[in-house]
């Protein structure tokens, strides 16, 4: 007869008798090897049978000495090595840390001061505002590229246009879904403006804003940038608007009447008290130029709007 291997044999059987009794394979197998357990002498008839001896007790040991505070102690055999507490990664990207974004506040000037202060050197928020054609994202590209402190350049339209699929294109008119994508949009580019002005780069932002709109005007903007915006208008001639709109392609082109109709709009910004600069005959150098003289002023003496 075979057995499988690591398991322990069975006792011979005795002459006349079968197997052990109360000999199992199975109670032996699988498992490791226990080794063979004690078989108690046989008893002699006319003594009474003998109790197990009793377990040995291990002697009391004495308790493990203890160490001063501070001393090191090495690990047990079997104990676990201690796990370091993770750092605290809140508000920080990699290992930098991050200032969080904040409304941004109204620019402050020294009451001593005589001369207007230099806003190419300052930390703004400027929003550009004007009808398609106007030169909005061509002046604000240039007037962040030629400034003496970092400077983000953020176009409203740039992000609607982030929306690939289900574009809500502005040929097909102002409705729901181009309202909704317009709001997110100018949501976003207020977070990425705050963000970028609580670590100390300005930022300049172009939208073409109605006065006849609030609910979509400066009211949503001053409430995601924050109080210290300063808005300027561009508004150059309807035959110069008509003109710039011809050179452009795809659907940042508009068609003429709705050009006109735009630009008819923002006449209604005359009157408002914000800043107003006529580009008709000046040039992208020379408009951020005259922006930088108006930008002076409105830190000076900051719009009310």
């Amino acid at each position: 007869m075979q057995h499988a291997v690591g398991s322990p044999l069975p006792p011979p059987p005795q002459p006349g008798h079968g197997p052990a009794v109360g000999w199992s394979p199975a109670a032996h197998h699988p498992g490791p090897h226990q080794g063979a357990a004690p078989v108690p002498p046989p008893v002699a008839p006319g003594y009474p049978a003998q109790a197990p001896p009793p377990h040995p007790v291990a002697p009391p040991q004495a308790p493990a000495p203890q160490q001063p505070p501070g001393a090191h102690q090495a690990p047990g055999p079997h104990r676990a090595a201690p796990v370091p507490p993770a750092p605290d990664t809140t508000g920080t990207t990699g290992h930098v840390p991050l200032p969080p974004g904040a409304p941004v506040a109204v620019p402050s000037v020294p009451p001593a001061a005589t001369a207007l202060p230099d806003p190419a050197s300052a930390t703004l928020a400027v929003l550009l505002i004007g009808p398609a054609g106007a030169g909005k994202t061509s002046v604000a590209k240039y007037w962040a590229d030629h400034r003496r402190v970092p400077t983000a350049h953020i176009s409203l339209d740039d992000v609607r246009e982030w929306v690939r699929s289900g574009f809500a294109d502005p040929q097909t008119g102002w409705n729901e879904n181009s309202e909704a994508q317009y709001r997110l949009a100018r949501r976003t580019c207020g977070f990425s403006a705050r963000n970028f002005l609580a670590n100390g780069i300005s930022c300049i932002l172009d939208d073409a804003v109605f006065p006849d709109r609030p609910v979509v005007g400066l009211g949503g903007w001053k409430r995601h940038v924050g109080p210290g915006l300063l808005p300027v208008v561009l508004l150059p001639g309807l035959d110069i608007v008509l003109e710039r709109n011809a050179e452009r392609s795809g659907n940042r082109r508009l068609t003429d009447e709705e050009v006109a109709r735009i630009h008819g709009r923002m006449a209604g910004w005359y009157g408002s008290g914000l800043p107003i600069i006529d580009n008709s005959q000046l040039d992208v150098p020379e408009t951020a130029r005259v922006l930088d003289e108006v930008l002076s002023r409105s830190i000076a003496s900051p719009p009310a709007w």
